[in-house]
């Protein structure tokens, strides 16, 4: 039999059950990579995109994309507004806030 052990703070606990098989792949281990999600899966006009591959078809033939197709704009805006913000402050910022604020009083 297999044991199986899980690790609280510094100790390992065993966690081996009697009577279940050994771990080996679990049945979901490739839901990360497979099309099952895909299963009954429609659009909104109601085109089925049950896999991966009529997904792919269905986004490129309406000119859509997923949200990680921007990662790379996202991290590089990131880099310009925390430079922005730490690195090169806008020289009129105070004033412009200072303005604004007796604006608001005024």
């Amino acid at each position: 039999m297999r044991r199986r052990f899980v690790q609280i703070e510094l100790e390992l606990v065993e966690i081996t059950h009697e009577g279940l098989p050994p771990a080996g792949p679990r049945v979901d281990s490739g839901a990360l990579w497979g099309d099952r999600h895909y299963i009954g899966m429609r659009a909104t006009d109601g085109t089925p995109i049950d896999s991966r591959t009529r997904h792919r078809e269905f986004m490129r033939s309406r000119g859509l994309t997923t949200a990680d197709d921007f990662s790379g704009h996202w991290n590089e805006a990131r880099r310009l507004r925390d430079a922005f913000y730490t690195n090169a402050p806008d020289p009129t910022r105070r004033e412009d806030v200072a303005r604004a604020v007796e604006k608001h009083r005024g």
